[in-house]
Formats: structure tokens, C-alpha cells, sequence
């Protein structure tokens, strides 16, 4: 597929693009002229041989050939599938990741690991960042817990010190969308407007093809509550309630999204400073979307927050959530709307055919960003200058978005809907 023409200019000008993508999706990318020093970047891809793993190997590679990629995973069969895709410039490596002295050998070897390994939530310690700190290897991960991700932000004084350079929460959703909540923001503050609400939806097909671990991160989320931000106050909400219909655009449409406890909220208030923020999420077909909430309400929460029993519940509901998957597609989108002080409206639109390849190749221009230098030594959520100063949102985006069908920045609600109507005189409903 050919690059996108993105006229973003960031530096100057605030974000303002639509950018349409109409052939299939599928993992290839354009490659990516990297400095002839770190062509040849060693990446450990923990979690492999996972969907969102693998998918992120296969971005790397796509993007840059002669970038060396270790794949490790639990599944050596499947490692050796994908390095043979891959070609030779790739191998299996074996990592326990609940093992200290494997992790850090490991990691020794290499210019950069990114964790894909998840379940994040109920996580105890955030042992691949405190091995990457220990063997001074630069680092990213997926994360979508917020527990998890403060307790790695902890980790900043330590990162500091060792002189590494760290992002989590580094994949899609969060990430490019921190990403492009941070624009929204940046552009309202040039306008001299002040931004007053934040709000995160996103929409993914069945599972969007990502595999048992996503089905087991949604059960886990499920046994959180939700913390959002209201006029400045922390407010605490039962997960999976307050649903809101949205209409996230062509391909996508009007669907239902309900609360969820993510950790861009948390970031987004206190980095960008918006006063109230919130972050929902919606599945189809839409019985999915009452069994999650039935889950709410049926089972305790105890039970939602014991991984165990979560691992167990999805190796019950896997082979029908497949099958489901197999007739839902695996769609994904994300919007982000900014308000304003003054009445303005801003919103960004990501919409992209396959979450299992969106997700890869987002994951792997946060990888990118960090080998090019751009992130500063430490621990950073994508939304901070230091982890991915301004200028270099431009180029993350434009990588990011390689192959959506509907991406779009800084635009008036009407302009993106499915189906605005006019009533003349430029007024739209």
C-alpha cells in the first residue's frame, strides 16, 4: 500500500486532516528510511506468538526489513510459522516472562522490547519494564490496565537514572488515541479555547480478531470500577453501565458504547489537564454487549478480578466467540470529541477494517518512534512531549493510521457523521 499524503504539519499548525485509505486491509506497510544506525535495531516482541504480538512483529518487519526481530511466545510452533514469514531476519527466542534471570538474559541482547504479553490487569508487578530498566534496554508496552500503567509510571525515577527510555500504554486504544486526544487539545489551546470535556469511544467487532487474551482483558475490566473525572472530581461508576449511543461514521455507524475503566482517562486528565474525561466501548453483534452486562450484575466482582477463573471462563466461551467473529468481522474504531469553553466541538475519527493488523502496526510506530530517538529517558504516557514530543505526532499518526478507511482530525461533529442533515443555510443536524 502506498503512504498516505497527510498534509499534517504539526509543529505549526494544528492537526486538521482527513485521510481516507480504501484498499484491503492487511499487514503490509510502506517501509520506513530509518537511519542507517539503527537499521539493524535488535526487537524483542514478548507475546509473539499472540495476535497482537505477531501482528506488531509483522508491522516492524514490513517497515523496516532490516530490523532484527526476536519473537518470543508460548507457542513454539507458531513462533517458527511467523519467523518464516518473516524471513531471516527473524528468530525464536525462549523468555519466561515470570522469570527474572530469562527475562533480563534476554533483554541484554537486544535495543528495544515491547510487551505484548498481556493480560495487563491484575498484574502484581511490572517485571518486563523493571528488567528493561536493570538491562537498560529501551522499552514499550500495551497496556490497558490502569493499575498497571501508574505502577510502571512509578518506575520513572529508576528509568531516569538508567537512561532508559520508556512508553506504556503504546498501542492503539490507548495510545494512538492518547495521541490524537493530545492534538485535539493542542489545537483548542492555540485557538486560545479552553478545553473543558474529554471523551474516549471506541467500537471493535466481536473480539476484532485479537484472540483470547482480548476476550480475557474484557471479562478482567469487568470486575473494575470506573473511575472517571467530572468538572475536576474523581467520580467512581459500575463498569459496563451508562451507555451512550455514537455514531463513529461511514463503515461504522451509530453504535452502543458503555463505560469502561481505561487508563487514558486517568492520563488524559491529569497531563492534558481537561476537567472531565470518560472512556466507553461498545461490541457486536449487539448481544455481546448485554452479556458483558449481565456479567456485571451476575457475577461478582471478585470473581470478574480472579484471572484464573477469568482464564477459565474463556476457554468456555472461546470456540463460540470465534465462531461469532468469523460473521462479525473484526472492525475497529476510535473517536475522541473535545469541548470547549467557547462551544466548540472537535473530533478525530480512526476506523480501520482488521484491529488485529490496526493494532500491530500502531504498536509498532510507538517502536519506531522510541528507536528514532524521539522519547526522552523515562517513563511516559503517549500524550506527554516527553515521550512523543509534538513534531513527532505527525509522523506516528501517519504511520499509525496505515490502512484505515476513515481517519480523520480536528473536524466539526456534522462533518463526520454517517448521515448530517441540512437545513440550509450551513446548518447541520
Amino acid at each position: 500500500m502506498p503512504p498516505l499524503s497527510l498534509p499534517l504539519n504539526l509543529k505549526w499548525t494544528p492537526l486538521n486532516l482527513k485521510a481516507t485509505a480504501t484498499a484491503p486491509a492487511t499487514n503490509k506497510v510502506p517501509e520506513v528510511p530509518l537511519p542507517e544506525k539503527i537499521r539493524n535495531s535488535r526487537i524483542l516482541v514478548l507475546g509473539g506468538t499472540g495476535r497482537v504480538g505477531g501482528s506488531t512483529a509483522t508491522a516492524l518487519s514490513n517497515f523496516c526489513p532490516d530490523l532484527q526481530i526476536l519473537v518470543a511466545g508460548r507457542n513454539r510452533e507458531k513462533a517458527d510459522a511467523l519467523t518464516a514469514k518473516l524471513g531471516c531476519n527473524s528468530s525464536f527466542a525462549r523468555v519466561d516472562i515470570d522469570d527474572v534471570n530469562s527475562l533480563e538474559t534476554a533483554l541484554k541482547s537486544v535495543d528495544l522490547v515491547v510487551h505484548a504479553a498481556g493480560p495487563f490487569q491484575q498484574a502484581e508487578r511490572c517485571s518486563v519494564l523493571e528488567a528493561a530498566i536493570n538491562t537498560k534496554t529501551a522499552y514499550v508496552d500495551v497496556c490497558d490496565d490502569t493499575s498497571y500503567a501508574w505502577r510502571a509510571k512509578s518506575l520513572m525515577s529508576r528509568a531516569l537514572d538508567a537512561n532508559v527510555p520508556a512508553i506504556t500504554t503504546g498501542g492503539i486504544y490507548p495510545g494512538v488515541s492518547n495521541v490524537m486526544a493530545a492534538e485535539l487539545v493542542r489545537a483548542a489551546n492555540e485557538s486560545n479555547d479552553k478545553p473543558e470535556r474529554l471523551r474516549f469511544y471506541y467500537y471493535t467487532a466481536g473480539t476484532g480478531g485479537a484472540g483470547p487474551t482480548i476476550l480475557a482483558t474484557s471479562f478482567l475490566l469487568l470486575g473494575e470500577e470506573v473511575v472517571a473525572y467530572n468538572k475536576g472530581e474523581k467520580i467512581r461508576m459500575k463498569p459496563y453501565s451508562g451507555m451512550l449511543n455514537v455514531d463513529f461514521g461511514k463503515g461504522i455507524g451509530i453504535r452502543d458504547v458503555y463505560l469502561l475503566n481505561l487508563p487514558e482517562v486517568r492520563s488524559a486528565h491529569e497531563i492534558l489537564g481537561v476537567p472531565t474525561v470518560s472512556a466507553r466501548f461498545g461490541t457486536a453483534p449487539f448481544f455481546w454487549n448485554w452479556g458483558m452486562e449481565a456479567m456485571t450484575k451476575l457475577l461478582p466482582p471478585e470473581f470478574l478480578r480472579d484471572r484464573n477463573r477469568v482464564r477459565s471462563l474463556v476457554e468456555l466461551f472461546d470456540p463460540v466467540v470465534r465462531t461469532i467473529d468469523g460473521i462479525a468481522g473484526e472492525r475497529v474504531s476510535m473517536r475522541v470529541d473535545l469541548e470547549c469553553a467557547s462551544g466548540r466541538n472537535t473530533v478525530g475519527i480512526f476506523s480501520h477494517r482488521r484491529l488485529s493488523v490496526s493494532a500491530g502496526i500502531a504498536t509498532a510506530a510507538f517502536a519506531l518512534a522510541i528507536l528514532e530517538g524521539s522519547t526522552q529517558p523515562g517513563v511516559w504516557f503517549p500524550e506527554e512531549p516527553q515521550g512523543l514530543p509534538i513534531e513527532a505526532r505527525e509522523v506516528l499518526l501517519k504511520r499509525a493510521s496505515q490502512g484505515t478507511f476513515n481517519f480523520v482530525m480536528n473536524r466539526s461533529p456534522w462533518m463526520v457523521e454517517t448521515d448530517p442533515k441540512e437545513f440550509g443555510l450551513g446548518i447541520y443536524l
